[in-house]
């Protein structure tokens, strides 16, 4: 089933749903799945899976000489989506990204997930390879999400990149987008970047869900200024609770967000790590009873690989 059916058939309920990493390289699925086991007591509609892009890395030869090459360190999302719901009977989401793909290689991937019956995407541009400086697309790759989203609506418009195929077959994808109450990054400014938004809105997204946030204000005027240009879509809020002390540092440099100095200062005042886990928490949840109130479609949680901070805050609203 669609998100978007998911969140009509709620009826004004607020959904529970979260967003997993692949297995590393070398893990059996039954790491996921011990992990994944806990929350499933939430009911969740659709699970979220993360596509990480490769990186290079650098090997020493015989001859002494440094031959780069490619990894991926978290390889097969569309094989764990196939995974996931075929165990949990469950509708996944794959994102799917620009970075590390042609449009050939995109298109393909989009093939095996429609065969495996997955009928949503959230579509983005995806992170730059660690070493570079700046997003470089592919030879005859996407350089942004909304020409990704392009390829995937005209797939579902049965237009494929071979224009001679006979009746080729449409799928039918519900496609998702990103929106960053904070802004993007790259944007210059909060209403450029709701600029771009609200093309990829026009151009057949159906929801948006949001980077995280931990201050809610900041969601809801997200809200409020999609509204004011026209965007009618969900907006989904994405959440994730602070679960080590380090994180007051890694979270903004590395998404981009503000940290609310009441919820710095409690962290700061932590004795170690289990209590500001627990100061974390309890943010999140007194954050999500707040969006509920709002009436919310969905609360959509960052689980980062660990489901027992979720499990705590899920087992508190649902």
């Amino acid at each position: 089933m669609k998100v978007i059916d998911h969140i009509k058939n709620a009826n004004g309920k607020t959904l529970f749903s979260i967003e997993i990493l692949p297995p590393l390289k070398g893990e059996n699925i039954r790491t996921l799945f011990d992990n994944m086991d806990p929350l499933m007591e939430f009911k969740p509609p659709f699970i979220d899976v993360t596509y990480h892009r490769e990186e290079y890395v650098f090997k020493k030869k015989e001859n002494g000489l440094l031959e780069k090459t490619t990894t991926r360190k978290r390889p097969g999302t569309v094989g764990i989506c196939a995974a996931i719901q075929n165990h949990y009977k469950v509708d996944t989401v794959p994102h799917i990204i620009c970075g590390g793909f042609s449009k050939e290689e995109t298109e393909n991937a989009l093939i095996d997930l429609h065969f495996l019956g997955v009928d949503n995407v959230l579509v983005l541009q995806g992170d730059a390879i660690k070493t570079e400086s700046r997003f470089v697309p592919e030879p005859d790759g996407h350089k942004f999400a909304s020409e990704l989203l392009g390829q995937v609506v005209n797939m579902n418009n049965g237009k494929y990149i071979d224009e001679d195929l006979d009746h080729p077959a449409p799928t039918g994808f519900c496609i998702g987008v990103a929106g960053y109450p904070e802004k993007h990054f790259n944007a210059p400014n909060l209403k450029t970047d709701l600029k771009y938004l609200k093309l990829k809105v026009d151009l057949g997204a159906e929801y948006i869900v949001t980077q995280m946030f931990f201050n809610n204000q900041a969601y809801f005027d997200f809200v409020e200024k999609c509204r004011e240009i026209g965007i009618t879509v969900p907006i989904i809020p994405g959440i994730k609770p602070i679960t080590a002390k380090g994180q007051l540092t890694v979270l903004p440099k590395v998404f981009n967000i503000d940290i609310p100095e009441e919820l710095t200062e409690a962290i700061q005042d932590c004795k170690d790590n289990a209590a500001a886990k627990q100061v974390g928490i309890e943010w999140c949840v007194a954050q999500s009873k707040e969006l509920m109130k709002k009436g919310v479609p969905t609360l959509h949680y960052y689980s980062m690989g660990k489901s027992d901070p979720i499990y705590r805050i899920a087992k508190e609203l649902f």
